[in-house]
C-alpha cells in the first residue's frame, strides 16, 4: 500500500534529499553580490567546466535566466528574437522579453519534434535594408529538451546547424536549456557538446536535478560579466547564496546518474496508460521524463480526473482541455508508477460509472501545468 503521496504535477515539485539540506547547512559563504561566497563560486565554476563555457552565473530562476540572456544580446530596444511559437519563453514567462527589455519576438512554428525549420529560420531572419521598418534580429533561441513538445531532445547536429545559421547572419544563439541534462542522458551526448554551438545556455538545477532553488546561466566571461549587472537590477543578486549554490552542487552530483532511471520510468508509465481503453497516448514520443496523453472519452475531463486521483493521493495536472501530462523525478519508484497506472484507471472508471458521485467536481478548478 502506498502511503506518501505520489506526485506527478511537474519534476519541480521534489523535495530537497538528506544530502542537499546537510550540504546546505554545512555551506561556506560570504556575499555574493560582492563576489566573495566560495560555494557559489565553486558551483559556478562546475557548471561552466560541464557546458564548455568560460563563466557561468547563479540566478534564482529559469524565467530570470532566460530573461537576462535574451537581455544581454538584445542589448538595444527594438532588437527582435526568434524563438519557437510553442517554447517556454514565448509562452510562459510573461512576455518578460517584450514587458522589461523591449524585445520583439519573432515566431516559428516549433515542429512535433521541438525543432524549428532550418529555412523558416533563415526566413525569419529581417534584411538589413528594412531597418527602417523592422525589428533588427539579433538572436535565435532554442528550447532543450522542448517541454510542450512532450520532452524531446534536439541533437548536436540540429543545434550546430542552427548555430552556423546565427553566425552566417551575425547573431547570437541561446539555448533555454532547463533540462538540457536529460536531453543528454537520453541521447549519450555529453552535455558541453549538446551546446557547444550556443553563446549562451540558461540551466535549471530545480526541475530533474531536484535541488529546491535556481538556475544557472553560463556564456563567455563578457557575456556573463553583463548577465551579473541585469541579475542585479531584476532583484536577483542575493548575498549568502551558497547556501543554495550548495544543494545545486550535490544534486548535479548525485542526480544526474539518476536521469535515465526516469526515463526509463516514464516509458513504462506511458506503456501501461496505452493499455487504459479512455486514453490514448504515443509510446514511441516519449523520449525524456514526461508522458502526455490524450482522453477520448468525453464524459471524462482531465479537471475531474485530477481531483479523483488527488484523493488517492496521486496528484497529476492538465495540460489541456482533453489532455494531461505527467512528469517522472527522481522521487517517484517504480511501485509509484505501478500504483500510479492502477488509480488512474480507477478513477476512470468511478468517473463513468459514479456520474452523481462526481457531480461536485466541476472543470477548470485544477491548476493546469503551463510553465512547470
Amino acid at each position: 500500500m502506498v502511503t506518501n503521496v505520489v506526485d506527478l504535477r511537474s519534476d519541480t515539485v521534489t523535495k530537497p534529499s538528506d544530502a542537499m539540506r546537510a550540504a546546505m547547512a554545512a555551506a561556506d559563504v560570504d556575499d555574493d553580490v560582492l563576489g566573495a561566497d566560495p560555494t557559489a563560486h565553486r558551483f559556478e565554476m562546475e557548471m561552466a567546466r560541464i557546458t564548455g563555457k568560460e563563466a557561468a552565473l547563479f540566478v534564482p530562476s529559469g524565467t530570470m535566466a532566460n530573461l537576462i540572456s535574451v537581455l544581454v544580446h538584445c542589448d538595444t530596444r527594438g532588437s527582435e528574437v526568434i524563438l519557437g511559437d510553442n517554447s517556454h519563453i514565448h509562452i510562459y514567462e510573461n512576455g518578460g522579453i517584450s514587458t522589461i527589455g523591449g524585445v520583439h519576438p519573432k515566431t516559428v512554428r516549433n515542429n512535433p519534434d521541438g525543432t524549428m525549420d532550418i529555412d523558416k529560420i533563415v526566413v525569419a531572419i529581417r534584411h538589413p535594408d528594412g531597418a527602417l521598418y523592422y525589428p533588427t534580429t539579433r538572436l535565435i533561441c532554442l528550447e532543450n529538451t522542448h517541454a510542450n513538445c512532450g520532452g524531446k531532445c534536439l541533437s548536436a547536429e540540429y543545434t550546430d546547424e542552427v548555430g552556423e545559421v546565427a553566425k552566417s547572419h551575425g547573431l547570437k544563439l541561446h539555448i533555454d536549456g532547463a533540462r538540457i541534462f536529460n536531453a543528454s542522458v537520453a541521447l549519450g551526448v555529453p552535455v558541453h557538446r549538446l551546446v557547444k554551438a550556443a553563446d549562451s545556455v540558461s540551466v535549471c538545477i530545480s526541475k530533474g536535478l531536484g535541488a529546491p532553488v535556481g538556475s544557472v546561466i553560463v556564456g563567455s566571461t563578457a557575456f556573463i560579466e553583463k548577465a551579473k549587472i541585469l541579475r542585479k537590477t531584476l532583484g536577483g543578486g542575493m548575498r549568502q547564496v551558497g547556501i543554495l549554490c550548495a544543494a545545486a552542487y550535490v544534486a548535479v552530483r548525485d542526480t544526474v546518474g539518476k536521469l535515465a532511471d526516469d526515463h526509463r520510468r516514464a516509458k513504462v508509465l506511458a506503456d501501461g496508460l496505452k493499455k487504459i481503453k479512455h486514453f490514448r497516448v504515443d509510446t514511441t514520443s516519449v523520449e525524456t521524463n514526461m508522458v502526455f496523453f490524450d482522453i477520448v472519452d468525453s464524459r471524462i475531463s482531465p479537471d475531474k480526473l485530477c481531483q479523483v486521483l488527488e484523493q488517492r493521493n496521486v496528484l497529476a495536472m492538465p495540460a489541456g482541455s482533453k489532455s494531461m501530462r505527467l512528469v517522472i523525478h527522481y522521487q517517484i519508484s517504480d511501485s509509484d508508477v505501478q500504483y500510479a497506472l492502477t488509480c488512474v484507471e480507477k478513477a476512470a472508471e468511478e468517473i463513468l460509472t459514479g456520474s452523481k458521485k462526481f457531480e461536485h467536481l466541476t472543470n477548470g478548478t485544477t491548476r493546469n501545468s503551463y510553465g512547470h
